[in-house]
C-alpha cells in the first residue's frame, strides 16, 4: 500500500475531504489522495486552512498531523486516541512493564543505534571511528552512558571538516535539516506506536513530563542514522551554506520513503518501525525477549 508523506510549505491552499479522499486545493490545481493512503500531513505554509472533518478523517484513517511554527519547523502533532482493538490490554502491559524489562529493551535500542551509526561512518569513509566495537559495551539500561560517549565521537566525524559541524538543536543550516527529518521519523513512529495500541507518552527510557512522545524518542533511536545518512547525502555538494528549503524537504521525506531489509524481505520504514513497535508488545508480556530492529545501514 502506498503511504503518502504530504508536506504543505511552498504553498497556501485548502484541505477537504471528499468521498473518503483528502482534497488538496493549491490555486487551479486540486489533487485528491485516499484517505487510507495518508500517513503523515505537515503543515507549516501560514495560509493553509482546513475543514474539521479533515482531522477527523485523518485520525480516522490512523494518520498523524503535524503543524509548524512561524520558522516552519514542527511544533505539534496530533495522532489518533485508538489505534488497535487490544490498546486497554497492549496499555496495561506497558504501564505495568517491570524495570528490568524496560532497561533491557533500552540497551537493544542503543546497541543498534550506535552500530548503525558506526556502519554509516565505515560506509562513509571506511573507518567506523571505533563505534561498532563500543556498541558491544552497552549493558542494561546503558549505565555506562555508552550511547553519550559514541554521540559525540560520532557527530565529530560524520560532516565533511568544511562545515564545521557541532549539534545544536536550536541552530540552522544543517541542524535545521536534521531537525525536520527527525521531526518526520517522529511522526512515523508514533503513528507506529498507536497502530499497535501502546501509549506514545510511555517510555521504556525517556520519561520527560513535559514529552507527550517518550515512547516515539525511545523507538525512532535506532533510525535516526537514516535521517543522518540523506543529511549528508543531500549536502555533499553544497557550499558550506544550507538552508531548509523545498529541495531539502523533499529530498529528506523520500529518503524516508524508501524500502529497507528485514529478514531478508523488502519493507517500507514505516513497515520496520511498525514490526519494532510491535516487538515491544510482545517484550512487555514476557512472550519474547528481543526487539525486532532492522539493520537500515
Amino acid at each position: 500500500m502506498t503511504e503518502h508523506i504530504i508536506d504543505l510549505s511552498e504553498e497556501g491552499g485548502r484541505l477537504k475531504i471528499d468521498l473518503e479522499r483528502l482534497a488538496i486545493t493549491q490555486g487551479e490545481k486540486e489533487t485528491f489522495i485516499p484517505l487510507h493512503e495518508v500517513a503523515i500531513v505537515i503543515v507549516s505554509h501560514p495560509a493553509v486552512s482546513l475543514t474539521q472533518p479533515v482531522l477527523a478523517g485523518l485520525m480516522k484513517h490512523g494518520a498523524v498531523f503535524i503543524t509548524c511554527d512561524e520558522k516552519r519547523m514542527p511544533i505539534g502533532m496530533m495522532y489518533p486516541l485508538v489505534g488497535h482493538h487490544l490498546q486497554m490490554e497492549r496499555l496495561h502491559y506497558q504501564i505495568s512493564a517491570s524495570l528490568p524489562i524496560r532497561k533491557r529493551a533500552w540497551q537493544q535500542i542503543i546497541k543498534a543505534k550506535i552500530y548503525a551509526q558506526g556502519r554509516l561512518l565505515l560506509e562513509l569513509y571506511g573507518d567506523d571511528k571505533g563505534l561498532i566495537p563500543m556498541a558491544e559495551r552497552v549493558q542494561s539500561g546503558d549505565p555506562d552512558n555508552v550511547e553519550g560517549l559514541a554521540s559525540r565521537k560520532y557527530w565529530r566525524f560524520l560532516f565533511p571538516p568544511k562545515f564545521k559541524f557541532h549539534r545544536n538543536p536550536e541552530a540552522g543550516g544543517i541542524n535545521a535539516l536534521l531537525n525536520y527529518g527527525y521531526a518526520v521519523l517522529r511522526g512515523m513512529t508514533a503513528r507506529a506506536i498507536v497502530s499497535a495500541g501502546l501509549n506514545p507518552s510511555i517510555g521504556v527510557h525517556h520519561h520527560n513530563r513535559y514529552n507527550p512522545f517518550c515512547l516515539a524518542d525511545d523507538l525512532m533511536e535506532p533510525y535516526r542514522p537514516l535521517v543522518d545518512f540523506a543529511v549528508v547525502q543531500f549536502i555533499k555538494d553544497k557550499d558550506t551554506f544550507v538552508e531548509l528549503n523545498k529541495e531539502a524537504k523533499q529530498y529528506l521525506i523520500q529518503s524516508l520513503l524508501k524500502k529497507y531489509k528485514l529478514k531478508d524481505e523488502e519493507r517500507t520504514l514505516f513497515d520496520v518501525i511498525s514490526r519494532t513497535t510491535v516487538s515491544l508488545c510482545h517484550m512487555f508480556e514476557e512472550k519474547s525477549k528481543n526487539l525486532v530492529i532492522a539493520e537500515i545501514l
